[in-house]
């Protein structure tokens, strides 16, 4: 059984996933997954914007916080996610969380048809934008001269007055110059899932030595991490389930170095020459051993992922466990997804 606190001596909170699916289905999850326990909820964008799923799940919730996980920050203006912002808020009656990350560049620039950028640079202008605009829309917008953003607002509409004129916005982090950005800024921190537990664990002391540096308390900012789970007393099946996304991340060249540091490399290099045949895996998982499948996913029973998922806490106030997904069945999706209900379940007892 897990202790009941978190890194700052307060409740542990666990998070969860929604997607997009049938309107109906997806405020029956919300519901569901707040009567189990959750204390908060998140959407994916891979590429389309992450709003429209947590429109449904606010509406459906009264207690759940509400975050996007993210929304990649150059794929729109500054003024409609300050507007989005808004809404969500308004809609969630202050529950909103604006989770913000800069995406991958090649995607970015190759996928969505934008020019090259500083990401971290980006992201900066965009949280500093946002929150011009969701602190100013409603009185009378002052102009706005940011590195890539700049607007005179002579013709912006009064809006109505916001439900909180300073909306928290979390910074998904991953590496070092877009975590201090975060420390530096943010209200919290959203840990990518290549942060495993170990690596987690010892940036803690990086982490508390920042926030001093910039003024600030560790009180002053919430960290979620994002650990992949897989549930299933059968760990030798959970281990093989999840061994097709482990190899898939591997593929991502940006993503090398969080596999050197697990000793990884060779392995890694490896799987970036299935990720050139578009992605597909499937001849190389006999490359990816046990070993680098457990540097990066917690598998077996709800007892031995809690066990593995525990050096988190000396990090993180929250988790948001994610279930693998490459080459896995809508059964086996499913069957997986429901061990992350279970997981909370016992977690919170």
């Amino acid at each position: 059984m897990t202790q009941a606190q978190n890194a700052v001596g307060r409740p542990r909170e666990w998070w969860g996933l929604v997607h997009v699916v049938q309107g109906a289905t997806l405020y029956d999850a919300a519901k569901q997954m707040e009567s189990a326990g959750f204390d908060g909820i998140t959407a994916l964008q891979i590429y389309a914007p992450p709003f429209v799923p947590l429109a449904v799940a606010a509406a459906a919730t009264q207690r759940l916080r509400i975050a996007t996980g993210i929304a990649v920050a150059a794929t729109r203006s500054p003024l409609e996610t300050a507007m989005l912002a808004m809404d969500l808020d308004r809609v969630s009656q202050g529950r909103f969380i604006l989770g913000l990350g800069t995406g991958v560049l090649s995607v970015n620039m190759g996928a969505y048809g934008l020019p090259e950028y500083k990401l971290v640079a980006h992201l900066r202008d965009t949280v500093s934008a946002v929150r011009h605009i969701v602190n100013g829309a409603h009185k009378g917008l002052q102009p706005y001269e940011g590195t890539y953003f700049k607007a005179d607002f002579k013709e912006a509409m009064l809006t109505p007055p916001p439900v909180r004129e300073r909306i928290p916005i979390w910074i998904a982090a991953l590496r070092d110059r877009v975590l201090q950005l975060g420390l530096e800024t943010a209200e919290g921190l959203m840990l990518h899932a290549l942060w495993s537990p170990g690596y987690t664990a010892d940036m803690g002391p990086v982490i508390d030595g920042s926030l001093r540096k910039y003024g600030r308390n560790r009180r002053d900012i919430e960290i979620n991490a994002w650990p992949w789970v897989a549930i299933n007393n059968d760990q030798r099946q959970a281990l093989d389930d999840s061994r097709p996304t482990v190899a898939a991340y591997a593929g991502i060249k940006a993503y090398e170095s969080f596999f050197e540091a697990r000793g990884f490399l060779k392995e890694a290099r490896i799987c970036q020459t299935a990720e050139q045949n578009h992605g597909d895996v499937s001849s190389i998982l006999h490359h990816v051993p046990d070993e680098m499948v457990k540097a990066f996913v917690a598998c077996g029973s709800i007892e031995q992922v809690l066990e593995q998922l525990e050096p988190y806490w000396k990090t993180a106030d929250s988790l948001c466990p994610m279930t693998p997904y490459r080459q896995l069945s809508p059964e086996k999706l499913y069957f997986y997804g429901g061990g992350l209900f279970q997981l909370v379940a016992a977690a919170k007892k």
